[in-house]
């Protein structure tokens, strides 16, 4: 007598039919043990599965700052006309806008941006007068509020933030002096090594309107001081935030938000091994890590990187879309290109980070670049029709 096929789920929406088993009354016993410890194997290993952490978390909708600079309005708009203002650079003629526009997803579109000297927006702007390029692609200020962001549910202490590509500088307030200082960037050659900053709060302080606006925003006069205009900018940049993605709304609960295939590169994204290094709401460690990624060559010199080994810090991975080109040295254009570059990354040769042997994207580059779209947010573009010095917003 024939038996019935008997449906064996194996696992979600897999079932297989164990339509060649014979049992007979002796070995039920047996049977029974079996199918018992095989149960116990399946419940315990969905209980691991379970408890193991997601890589992956939305951005925070909540934007933490210093204590002692506690995002207001005042501050905000303030920051926003300082970072337009070419009054900050030496010859002002850049703004820090200049390399990080709105056009181009707070970055300047560039493989390496033009300081000081130069003219135009973006990959238009043209070196003029100036004699030297900087030597790293300018990183989108996206969503900084959240750079060291590891865990959203845990502690995050702005004033501890890697920036910069070696994470040479920690917080906001100090980064954003740091182009300020710089010859290449915003400095040039009007005022000598360390008087940037000195130089750009004089003309500063010496705008009425300026005056009265770092009074209102923090609440005492002669307040146009370095350290107010640190925390002025840096408040304007922490408001710069894409917490929207359809990557943010599937991780809250919306799983209309990404498409199959898209949930598909999502789980290879972590499967491949990428989530070794790019996790967590930003998508990344921020760590520095040694990747083998050619330098520009137009900078006519190698880079060391951080701690002169030519280790570069993980980029976040968020909006890709308006942020090309990528890497440290602006050296791809493309997404899937960047992704392509991971097929065979040799994770032992001339001290490359070993975690590259454990990255293999070969099957899956296409299904993995579709998910990385889903992580582009919208944000604010607005540009002000006017700066207090009169000069042009954004530089020439």
């Amino acid at each position: 007598m024939g038996r019935r096929p008997v449906p064996w789920k194996t696992g979600p929406g897999v079932a297989v039919l164990a339509s060649n088993i014979s049992v007979t009354r002796r070995p039920r016993l047996l049977l029974g043990l079996a199918g018992s410890s095989c149960a116990l194997a399946i419940a315990l290993s969905a209980v691991g599965r379970a408890q193991t952490p997601s890589p992956f978390a939305p951005l925070p909708l909540h934007v933490e700052s210093p204590p002692d600079n506690l995002s207001t309005p005042e501050k905000i708009a303030l920051g926003k006309l300082l970072f337009w203002d070419p009054i900050l650079s030496g010859g002002q003629d850049v703004a820090c806008a200049t390399c990080h526009h709105p056009e181009h997803g707070y970055t300047d579109g560039r493989p390496l941006p033009i300081g000081v000297g130069g003219v135009g927006i973006g990959p238009k702007r043209t070196a003029a007068g100036a004699t030297r390029l900087v030597k790293r692609n300018s990183p989108t200020i996206l969503n900084v509020a959240f750079n060291g962001l590891l865990d959203a549910s845990g502690p995050f202490d702005p004033t501890q933030a890697p920036m910069f590509w070696d994470s040479r500088v920690r917080g906001l307030e100090a980064q954003v002096l740091a182009p300020i200082e710089s010859l290449e960037e915003m400095r040039g050659d009007h005022v000598g090594d360390g008087g940037g900053v000195a130089a750009a709060v004089a003309r500063v302080a010496g705008v009425q309107q300026y005056r009265e606006l770092f009074e209102r925003a923090f609440g005492a006069p002669d307040a146009v001081t370095a350290l107010n205009m640190s925390r002025a900018i840096a408040a304007f940049e922490r408001s710069l935030v894409t917490t929207d993605s359809r990557f943010d709304r599937y991780l809250r609960g919306d799983k209309s938000a990404l498409t199959p295939s898209e949930i598909f590169g999502m789980e290879a994204f972590d499967k491949q091994g990428c989530t070794l290094c790019h996790s967590g709401p930003m998508l990344s460690d921020y760590q520095v890590h040694v990747l083998g990624v050619p330098d520009n060559p137009a900078i006519g010199a190698r880079d060391p990187g951080a701690e002169q080994r030519f280790a570069f810090r993980t980029p976040s991975l968020r909006n890709l879309a308006v942020t090309a080109p990528y890497m440290h040295g602006g050296t791809f254009d493309h997404v899937d290109t960047v992704v392509a570059s991971f097929y065979r990354r040799p994770g032992n040769a001339r001290g490359v980070d070993p975690l590259l042997q454990r990255v293999a994207v070969e099957s899956n580059s296409q299904d993995i670049t579709a998910f990385l779209a889903t992580l582009n947010g919208t944000f604010e573009r607005s540009i002000p029709r006017r700066v207090p010095s009169g000069l042009p917003p954004g530089g020439r």
